[in-house]
């Protein structure tokens, strides 16, 4: 079959995508993924077709938006762009299909993928990497600061969804997404987080059942499979880190993801802590210009290492609460210090504090004393060592990459062409 995924987002966001868009072709299936250019040679690395959707300098430009984080504003910025590139990756999917032989993968935003499934009546997949996507008056997911306090009554919780929709994403998505329907012949899309995001064929949690357990209001074509814990290790680690790692105890690991351009207060902050706490530093990221100038002895700056042969040769990790950091971080079996800033990060940070292996520092909180303080916290506590050793054997022996595959074959072999 011809399998043409669509991702969008950060490198966290997009390695899922290439491990499936891997397995896939190495089961035979002719795969192209559609992502930003940026990602064209980490793509290319998995032997897979490559399908631009803008350039680099646009996912950098992107970034680059003082408001990218936000905990509000950031979501208008990051589907903003994605709805400006609306017309020209629907085109460019559109093109690729081959008839009767084509099925859709598509990430939470991306829109082009829905809306061929709808025009063109192709198979369709979503995948979402994280639980707080879904939305539950049962079991409701933290969509900020503040979670939903347990005494509402689920009819309040979802007149606080419509709420959210009508007021705050709907103005965003329907006035560029519903116009371009208008000329596929598609009737507008109204509350698109509500349930017009999810595939009605097939949707995919690439997360575990134990991480965020499915709740009973969630869609009916709703599969759990994993987290799929994939990001190109084939290098090993630079020389450079490992003679650091191996000069002296665990350091401890800060990073604000990929995403993150802006930083600078960040790691102003964890650089003090390093020498309030007196322990070994390792600052990760690939903008430099964020970081203090003047580095103390110990802490050391590197631009990217692979997390999954990194995150276990440190004492903790401390990051935003993205879903790709957060799952390498529990596969490694050390403690997270969680720093959210929006999207999906304060519900994956809500999910690790109540496994017991993870605490919490909202960036108004995020100072040297507080982060020294919750670290020695975290790594004396036998509790929370025990905590992460068995989060760390419950991923052991699981391919989620593999289950979804499996779903994703079961699903074309069962259609009437298939």
């Amino acid at each position: 079959m011809t399998v043409l995924i669509t991702a969008s987002g950060s490198h966290g966001d997009v390695y899922p995508f290439i491990a499936l868009g891997h397995e896939l072709k190495s089961r035979g299936h002719d795969v192209t993924l559609f992502a930003s250019g940026y990602f064209e040679s980490l793509v290319g690395r998995a032997g897979l077709s490559f399908s631009p959707i803008g350039t680099a300098e646009d996912y950098l430009r992107i970034l680059a938006h003082p408001n990218i984080t936000h905990p509000t504003k950031g979501f208008g910025i990051v589907v903003g762009s994605l709805l400006d590139t609306l017309p020209q990756t629907y085109r460019q999917l559109a093109d690729a299909v081959d008839p009767d032989n084509t099925i859709l993968v598509g990430s939470s935003l991306a829109f082009p993928s829905r809306l061929l499934q709808e025009t063109d009546n192709i198979p369709g997949v979503t995948v979402h990497l994280a639980p707080s996507v879904f939305r539950s008056a049962i079991q409701a997911a933290r969509v900020g600061p503040i979670a939903f306090p347990g005494w509402m009554p689920a009819s309040m919780i979802r007149g606080l969804y419509s709420a959210v929709d009508r007021f705050a994403l709907d103005p965003v998505i329907a006035p560029r997404l519903n116009p371009f329907c208008q000329t596929l012949g598609l009737p507008p899309v109204r509350r698109a987080f509500n349930s017009w995001i999810h595939s009605p064929d097939l949707t995919i949690g690439l997360f575990p059942d134990w991480f965020a357990a499915p709740a009973p209001d969630w869609p009916s074509q709703v599969h759990i499979t994993g987290f799929p814990l994939y990001d190109q290790p084939e290098d090993g680690l630079s020389p450079d880190v490992e003679s650091y790692l191996a000069g002296g105890e665990p350091p401890l690991l800060f990073t604000t993801g990929t995403a993150t351009m802006d930083g600078r207060e960040f790691f102003a902050e964890s650089v003090d802590a390093c020498r309030l706490s007196g322990r070994r530093g390792l600052l990760l990221s690939r903008f430099p210009d964020q970081l203090p100038s003047d580095l103390p002895v110990g802490v050391r700056h590197f631009s990217h290492e692979p997390f999954s042969l990194l995150f276990p040769r440190c004492a903790a990790v401390v990051h935003h609460g993205g879903i790709g950091t957060t799952s390498q971080a529990l596969r490694a079996g050390v403690p997270q210090l969680i720093r959210p800033m929006a999207f999906d990060q304060f519900d994956n940070a809500r999910c690790l504090i109540r496994l017991g292996v993870a605490r919490e520092l909202f960036v108004s909180r995020y100072k040297s004393r507080a982060i020294a303080r919750d670290l020695e916290r975290l790594i004396s506590d036998p509790t929370i060592a025990a905590a992460c050793s068995r989060v760390q054997t419950r991923l052991h022996g699981h391919d989620a990459v593999s289950s979804t595959c499996d779903l994703l074959e079961n699903l074309f072999e069962n259609l009437p062409n298939g």
